[in-house]
């Protein structure tokens, strides 16, 4: 219940009835919001005038113009710099009325868009209440009481819980979904390309029979084989698109660049899939497991009970005998916490300080996590030696207007493209495998 209490002898009951008013105890300024001040109903309404006075002025210009066209063949310095003087007032009322109607909009106010928003002494008043006892005047004595309900059951939206006393705050900035982190792209060599086609030419064949000869030799000296094959690879196009209100990206630049930043992080979710497992068939690349040389344990060392760590520190060996020892690891990140929570048999971790701060390591080497790798599976290998990115056209978001019926219904259409290749030249030194072990952890 909210209680007023007024003074019959103050004469007109809305006076007294204003000079005191509390909620709960608090006194309440129930007067009704000065509409007339900046950025108000009252300047709104000012600079609608001043614009239209203006706009009068430069039609009077431009019709005076025309006269000394005609009279004097050409318009008076005087005339010219007065019409330019009018044209810059009537720009500069004309931003001014768009900023205060920017500002009405933005609180509720102005034209009848929605529910009228009322102050509490606004609402007060206009309940039957304080209308009875008003009707009064000086006749009327003694206390009346509005219901709390009465007030705050005026929505200013409609359907929300939010009312034309208790406004919703709207938090700074758009909050989107979580975005996977990409890591393939920075562990290989990058390049760029102008075609839609890389060729390379790839070593098949070492045969090297290098040997000490005599000075003055019988027999012709010793011959090495080396042979290549040229082989190509298609640049792929990695592309998607939405459609969009035109109005909604022209009034907020913050909505524009969020859907900006979705759409390429599409092609990159898309990218790094395709760099670590694409199957090289119809649009796809060839990615780096397909074409990673499958594991298997180098002769000469044996291991009891082999775990995950074993098997990545052989797989690294296998690298090395190659000739191209490892740099790194790719793991899925599942596979990387069984790693690092490996323990011995009295609970102590073997290989993670859960204090520590150091970034993922194995063996020496970096790891790469990443959910595009399979559970189960990894790769080790001289990753920047063994393959190459080749891109042919950066990641780009193209907005146009001319795409089916777009331009009569006020629609866009945001297209996201990139075109890139990928080239593996040492499969040999990409180690694939899985970590099936039977007797392992």
């Amino acid at each position: 219940m909210l209680t007023t209490r007024t003074d019959a002898r103050k004469g007109a009951f809305p006076a007294a009835f204003l000079a005191s008013c509390s909620i709960g105890g608090i006194r309440v300024a129930l007067d009704k919001p000065n509409e007339g001040g900046p950025g108000g109903e009252g300047e709104l309404a000012a600079l609608a005038r001043d614009l239209k006075a203006a706009t009068d002025e430069v039609k009077s210009f431009a019709e005076k113009s025309q006269t000394e066209i005609k009279n004097l063949g050409k318009v008076t310095d005087e005339t010219k710099a007065a019409a330019d003087k009018a044209l810059t007032d009537m720009g500069g009322i004309s931003a001014r009325l768009t900023e205060v109607e920017q500002k009405i909009a933005r609180r509720g106010g102005g034209g009848g868009s929605g529910a009228e928003h009322k102050s509490i002494g606004q609402l007060v008043i206009d309940s039957d209440e304080v209308k009875a006892a008003a009707a009064q005047g000086d006749r009327w004595k003694g206390s009346l009481g509005v219901e709390v309900k009465t007030i705050t059951s005026a929505s200013a939206t409609g359907t929300s819980a939010a009312t034309a006393l208790v406004q919703p705050d709207r938090s700074i900035g758009l909050l989107g979904l979580a975005q996977r982190p990409m890591t393939i792209r920075d562990l290989l060599m990058p390049g760029r390309t102008t075609s839609g086609v890389i060729e390379y030419a790839r070593q098949t064949v070492r045969n090297l029979n290098a040997a000490t000869v005599a000075e003055n030799p019988s027999a012709p000296k010793p011959q090495s084989d080396l042979a290549y094959e040229l082989t190509n690879t298609k640049v792929a196009t990695i592309a998607h698109w939405i459609p969009a209100s035109k109005q909604i990206l022209a009034d907020a630049p913050a909505l524009q660049s969020e859907i900006d930043g979705e759409l390429r992080y599409g092609l990159a979710f898309v990218e790094e899939q395709q760099l670590l497992l694409g199957d090289g068939t119809g649009t796809n690349l060839l990615g780096l497991m397909p074409q990673a040389t499958a594991y298997a344990a180098p002769s000469g060392v044996t291991v009891s009970g082999e775990t995950r760590l074993d098997r990545l520190r052989l797989a690294m060996l296998q690298a090395t005998l190659a000739l191209y020892p490892a740099t790194g690891h790719v793991l899925n990140p599942v596979d990387w916490a069984a790693i690092e929570l490996t323990k011995d048999t009295q609970g102590r971790y073997i290989w993670a300080n859960p204090a520590g701060l150091v970034g993922p390591t194995l063996w020496g080497l970096p790891v790469a996590v990443s959910l595009a790798m399979p559970q189960n599976q990894f790769l080790t290998g001289a990753l920047r030696l063994a393959a190459q990115i080749f891109d042919r056209e950066d990641a780009q978001v193209l907005i146009s207007t001319e795409d089916r019926d777009n331009f009569v219904k006020n629609m866009v259409t945001l297209l996201a493209e990139e075109r890139l290749a990928l080239v593996v030249k040492r499969p040999q030194a990409l180690i694939k495998g899985n970590f099936t072990i039977s007797s392992g952890a």
